[in-house]
């Protein structure tokens, strides 16, 4: 596998619901075309030149040797670090990469800091053989069951079903489970019942809903407010529920927004 050196990999997050965050891998081999904001930045930025370029991921040759800089430096101002927000740390096909995320997962439990993971690839038996920290939380991502939209949408990523199994072996194990329920699709795009993907994953300790943004479809869609804010409300009521923490994404949920049904869509879907 190619690899890059970085000067830096420890750094504070924007994202609403993170703390620090870790991208040891330029590039993913999952190929999302939602389309994918990472592959977006990396060509606003220069990282990468094609979708094909970030499809050959790079490894971060010297990751484990930054973070014995960093640790130290950041420690007393970390709450978590995430695996990771412009990658993914379980990448179907490439063990490498898994490999260095269970060494730096290990690294930064070894100094009390909880680390939070998500993917679209499977866990390996590692996570819950190994004694990582109680803390940690591992997440998957999965916005639909249907197989054909993830081989449209994501082509290169594990299975829905088995991105499902491998997560409940993790709670069955006694750890922390979460799932991210985005991007989520507008029903011009595909039409699915948010129910049956819910109670797939009532197992799960907390869920986070967002809407799909960069997306052409969604914009062409008149009816994308007033369909997320329902979608959010099921989600908020399904977690309510069942006692599983949510987190609605920034712009997905606008109270105030008429919810108005399409005629020619099936009462499920929205």
């Amino acid at each position: 596998m190619e690899t890059v050196l970085r000067k830096t990999l420890l750094y504070k997050t924007g994202v609403e619901y993170g703390d620090y965050t870790i991208n040891h891998v330029q590039g993913c081999a999952h190929g999302c075309k939602y389309p994918c904001y990472a592959l977006l930045m990396g060509k606003r930025f220069g990282r990468v030149k094609s979708y094909e370029e970030w499809c050959n991921p790079k490894i971060v040759k010297n990751a484990l040797e930054i973070l014995d800089v960093e640790i130290p430096r950041f420690v007393e101002d970390i709450k978590s670090v995430h695996l990771c927000f412009t990658t993914d740390p379980f990448m179907t096909g490439h063990e490498e990469v898994s490999d260095l995320s269970l060494k730096i997962i290990h690294k930064l439990n070894r100094t009390a800091i909880k680390v939070t993971t998500l993917t679209k690839g499977l866990y390996p038996s590692a996570i819950w053989e190994n004694g990582f920290s109680p803390l940690n939380e591992y997440g998957i991502t999965l916005v639909s069951l249907d197989e054909k939209h993830r081989e449209a949408y994501e082509p290169h990523a594990s299975p829905y079903e088995e991105r499902i199994d491998n997560l409940k072996c993790i709670h069955d194990a006694g750890l922390k489970t979460w799932v991210s329920i985005e991007p989520y699709p507008t029903p011009n795009i595909m039409t699915q019942s948010l129910q049956k993907l819910l109670k797939r994953i009532s197992f799960v300790d907390k869920i986070i809903f967002g809407k799909l943004n960069y997306c052409r479809d969604v914009g062409q869609y008149p009816y994308k407010r007033g369909f997320y804010n329902k979608c959010s409300r099921d989600v908020i009521d399904f977690c309510t529920e069942h006692g599983i923490t949510f987190h609605i994404k920034e712009g997905t949920y606008n109270p105030d927004t008429i919810i108005r049904r399409p005629k020619n869509l099936k009462s499920n879907t929205l």
